[in-house]
């Protein structure tokens, strides 16, 4: 695979994604502020979790070159087909125990979440999942999902040549750090930039959108 290690002075701009949208107007503020991406979260013990008639209501309002990413937990590939038809994102994301098999069942892209936390391997995980576009990395937490907890970044190998969308408890006053050390092709937020669970603050969106733009500015010199 062809490697994505961005050095200091690279033009590469970290995309962004704001997951847990549950409300059209949260969609669009962080389409306004300048995301690449909304996450969908289809795990009904989740509290951002939305219907396919939410879902596909958000989608439609979206102005273009702003994806749709919809999020499964250990979910029937009944449940996963049905998304795919009523909200047609542009990427999934596998956020439980699938295994590389059922990942690749919906014969859609995806993303696969590693949960981080000392000795997983994730060159080897990376290589079990060789069809996923990239790895999410979140925190280890009991419950699926990072819980808005940042993880150990050095436990990120310095040898991953592959994409790494870089989540776990990141938020304005944070983000900047995480993309100096790790240097990711995307990051991903959700709680750092909540009022409450599923009721994003669109300053708080603005804030963050604009820490990762200082941060990849500082990258270039």
């Amino acid at each position: 695979m062809t490697s994505v290690t961005f050095p200091a002075d690279s033009l590469h701009r970290t995309r962004i994604k704001i997951c847990g949208i549950t409300r059209v107007e949260d969609a669009l503020a962080a389409a306004e502020a300048g995301a690449d991406a909304i996450g969908l979260v289809f795990y009904p013990k989740s509290p951002r979790c939305v219907t396919l008639s939410q879902a596909a209501s958000i989608a439609r309002a979206l102005p273009p070159f702003v994806s749709t990413v919809a999020l499964f937990v250990n979910a029937a590939q009944d449940t996963v087909r049905d998304v795919i038809d009523a909200v047609r994102p542009a990427m999934l994301q596998f956020h439980g125990d699938e295994t590389p098999a059922a990942c690749a069942l919906a014969g859609h892209p995806y993303l696969r979440a590693a949960r981080m936390r000392p000795g997983l391997d994730l060159l080897d995980f990376k290589a079990r999942y060789a069809d996923a576009k990239a790895l999410l990395l979140d925190a280890y937490v009991e419950a699926y999902g990072g819980g808005g907890e940042v993880f150990d970044w050095s436990l990120i190998p310095k040898s991953a040549n592959f994409p790494i969308v870089l989540s776990g408890g990141l938020h304005a006053s944070n983000v900047g750090r995480a993309i100096a050390q790790v240097r990711p092709w995307a990051v991903d937020v959700s709680s750092g930039v909540e009022l409450a669970k599923g009721v994003k603050d669109a300053s708080a969106i603005r804030s963050f959108v604009a820490a990762v733009r200082d941060a990849d500015a500082a990258a270039q010199g």
